[in-house]
């Protein structure tokens, strides 16, 4: 085989025919025919350090991105300097969706871990899926589950209680990792603690707290970032707004 084989096989492994995560950015059924023009215009697929940025606020929006793996996190910088984080992307959710409407970033993009994106210009996209009917529509729900998860973070505000914004967050935090294809039960918290309590509107002491008794009422079990969900059905029961029974330990859903 050739060097230059070597290198196609290469590229074609590295394209969207073979991601693990194609079906989640892309509709079913596409054929080879759109995918290779697919192929085409995703401009790089390259690798992201922790903490690099993918945009800043103000940049034009010239692209969107795609978590092969790895995540990332959007925030807003305050005129004091502070940070708050307005959300969290998973592996094949799209990046970058803020800018669709003023055709600037509203926010920045920050990789939480080492991360490959796929980096797709978005004049380039936006032609091919008006060429490709099933793109197009898989565009619009993903636009549409981008605003969801912004109604979901809404929703996790208003709540007065911080036992219940915390027992939502993990609970949407499964369900999304069901989504991807990993277990909604046992998972890695790819952001810290600081950036949960940014984005959940609480003091870094009370998210601590609040995970603590989670844990001693047998609802959840934390070592480190690693969070098993132990009992579903309280944990639920907590997002909506109900004390914790105490007794979760005898309750294991």
């Amino acid at each position: 085989m050739s060097d230059s084989s070597v290198l196609d096989l290469i590229q074609l492994r590295r394209g969207c025919t073979y991601c693990s995560v194609r079906q989640l950015c892309l509709p079913g059924g596409i054929g080879s025919d759109e995918l290779q023009r697919l192929d085409q215009i995703v401009q790089r697929r390259r690798p992201v350090a922790r903490g690099e940025r993918l945009f800043r606020l103000g940049d034009p929006l010239a692209a969107v991105f795609i978590a092969r793996d790895g995540a990332f996190k959007s925030v807003s910088i305050s005129e004091d300097g502070e940070e708050q984080v307005l959300g969290f992307h998973l592996p094949g959710e799209l990046i970058g969706l803020d800018a669709l409407g003023s055709g600037q970033h509203r926010c920045e993009g920050v990789a939480l871990t080492a991360a490959t994106v796929c980096e797709v210009p978005y004049d380039q996209l936006s032609e091919v899926a008006a060429q490709v009917p099933s793109l197009q529509q898989q565009l619009f729900r993903v636009i549409g589950q981008s605003v969801d998860r912004d109604q979901d973070h809404l929703g996790i505000l208003v709540r007065r209680q911080a036992n219940e914004r915390i027992a939502l967050f993990l609970h949407s935090l499964g369900e999304r990792y069901r989504n991807v294809g990993q277990s909604d039960r046992l998972f890695q918290l790819p952001m810290s603690r600081e950036d949960i309590a940014r984005f959940l509107g609480l003091a870094l002491e009370t998210v601590s707290r609040g995970f603590t008794r989670l844990q001693d009422d047998g609802v959840i079990d934390v070592t480190g970032r690693r969070v098993e969900i132990l009992n579903v059905a309280e944990l639920l029961r907590l997002a909506h707004g109900a004390e914790s029974s105490g007794d979760g330990k005898q309750r294991r859903a």
